[in-house]
């Protein structure tokens, strides 16, 4: 167990002034782009990346995490005022907020959005905080074998929730981990699928895979859709009522087992590899619709379903860390985000982070709760604010992202090869999107594929290549069936009824 005074360390660096610094341009940074459609908290992680290059571990993931849950704020913003949401997992969001907002309330319907996003992240965090050490020390448990076959069906499970088809999920997989193995052998320092370029022995650069399949490839798609036109400004009009401006704490309060219910699927969800917060929100805006007395009111601006979605596509935020902290795997595209992070600050995600980095890791805790504060008190700032950025011209948004993406990765890796193998993985991402792959478990597979590798040859020497040897790990061959189970249950289901929506966040 972690020294109480390594917690109280922690804690401490994560409220000083330079940390709530970085923590408050974070959020500020994240409602900015979750407000304008189309960009996100994903795209602006992965732009904000290399420029956390220069800073100490600490307040570099601090900032990503505040860009994260300032983007899930700002996500509802577009929802409720245009009917198109900044981030996909808003798209329940406006299901109930652009009705209200269109009944003269766009204030009380972002007010609620705010609320509800702000008491799902924060009863996130506290599980979060509550759980991860002592899963990290069951983690500790697991040798190389149990440990490949873990991550062998969290592959198995990503690639059956997230994208259209889990045969296309595998392939996506496959693909991330082909491209993880450029470079030298971890074993023994062979040169792989270098072909000559020296720049690759070390492999291909995160931030250049990340921000190109990721950013560049969405907003070269955005700015060939845009044709140089500008969109029109859009008048929103609001009741003269003073009631109809905020969120009383009865409305609030009536609102709290919705706020529950939303909660606690958000963060188990969140906690399982590949589900994500979109399927969280719809399915906890399902459940609140079912469980009230006037079902036929929602879609029509029921302050209930914005309340149900807000929750809980925030609650994923801070779950989805549980199994980045413990074990080393990503359960979401912004979980692979910053575990590149951690990467390129020299830190190992894993079980061991709690021995080797705890302060480090309570920090993190600390800015987490930290952020949903001045999320809350940013929000209420400059909700009128950000409605006119959604209004922005996309052409201006989008091409300014794309220079920051340039610059971002030509910093990170100090020349211009980085800034190529970003717009290569841009034309790839694009492709694969086009035709149905996943762009998510891509990346996931390709920032585990060392780890992946270094299990598999480990899991090798010890059973000598004897698959009979797995006897000697009945957990290992557990997770192997699960896999397989989960695999073709997945599938069967794919077949027999609509796909849960692909989510990127």
């Amino acid at each position: 167990m972690l020294d109480v005074d390594v917690i109280l360390a922690g804690f401490g660096d994560a409220f000083g002034m330079v940390n709530l610094a970085f923590v408050l341009a974070g959020v500020v940074v994240g409602q900015f782009v979750g407000a304008v459609p189309g960009i996100g908290p994903v795209m602006a992680m992965a732009i904000a990346i290399p420029f956390t290059f220069v800073l100490d571990p600490l307040p570099a993931i601090s900032f990503l995490v505040g860009v994260n849950k300032g983007g899930l704020v700002g996500g509802a913003i577009p929802a409720v005022l245009m009917n198109t949401p900044g981030t996909p997992d808003a798209a329940a969001t406006a299901l109930d907020g652009y009705p209200l907002a269109k009944a003269g309330k766009p204030l009380k319907a972002t007010k609620m959005a705010l609320y509800s996003s702000i008491t799902g992240d924060t009863c996130s965090d506290i599980v979060l905080i509550t759980v991860s050490a002592p899963l990290a020390v069951l983690a500790l448990k697991m040798g190389p074998v149990e440990i490949f076959a873990l991550m062998i069906f969290a592959f198995s499970i990503i690639a059956g929730l997230i994208g259209a088809s889990a045969t296309k999920g595998v392939v996506s997989a496959a693909l991330g981990l082909l491209c993880a193995t450029v470079g030298l052998d971890p074993e023994h320092s062979t040169p792989r699928l270098i072909f000559g370029w020296f720049e690759l022995y070390d492999g291909l650069p995160l931030a250049a895979v990340a921000i190109g399949m990721l950013a560049v490839s969405e907003i070269l798609k955005r700015l060939a859709a845009t044709r140089g036109e500008v969109r029109p400004a859009i008048d929103i009009s609001g009741s003269d009522d003073p009631n109809d401006k905020r969120v009383s704490w009865s409305e609030y309060w009536a609102c709290r087992y919705t706020l529950l219910r939303g909660t606690v699927i958000g963060t188990v969800l969140g906690a399982l590899p590949g589900i994500g917060s979109t399927a969280a929100a719809f399915m906890s805006y399902a459940s609140a619709k079912h469980a009230s007395a006037d079902p036929d009111s929602f879609g029509k601006g029921n302050i209930q379903g914005i309340a149900a979605a807000e929750s809980a596509n925030s609650a994923v935020a801070g779950a989805n860390l549980i199994p980045l902290l413990t074990l080393g795997i990503p359960g979401s595209v912004t979980a692979a985000l910053i575990i590149s992070a951690f990467m390129i600050q020299g830190i190992q995600p894993g079980p061991l982070l709690f021995e080797q980095q705890g302060r480090l890791i309570y920090g993190l805790f600390g800015a987490m709760v930290m952020a949903n504060a001045v999320n809350f008190c940013v929000g209420h700032l400059t909700l009128r604010l950000w409605a006119w950025v959604a209004l922005a011209p996309e052409s201006i948004i989008f091409s300014s992202a794309l220079l920051l993406c340039i610059v971002g990765v030509s910093l990170a890796t100090g020349g211009l090869f980085a800034v190529g193998v970003m717009l290569i993985f841009a034309g790839v991402g694009y492709v694969m999107t086009t035709f149905g792959y996943s762009t998510v478990i891509f990346i996931i597979a390709f920032f585990l594929g060392p780890r992946f590798e270094t299990s598999l040859s480990q899991s090798l020497v010890l059973t000598g290549g004897n698959p009979a040897a797995l006897l000697k790990h009945p957990v290992a061959v557990l997770l192997f069936a699960f896999a397989v189970a989960a695999i073709w249950w997945l599938g069967y289901r794919r077949r027999n009824v609509r796909p849960v929506a692909q989510d990127a966040s």
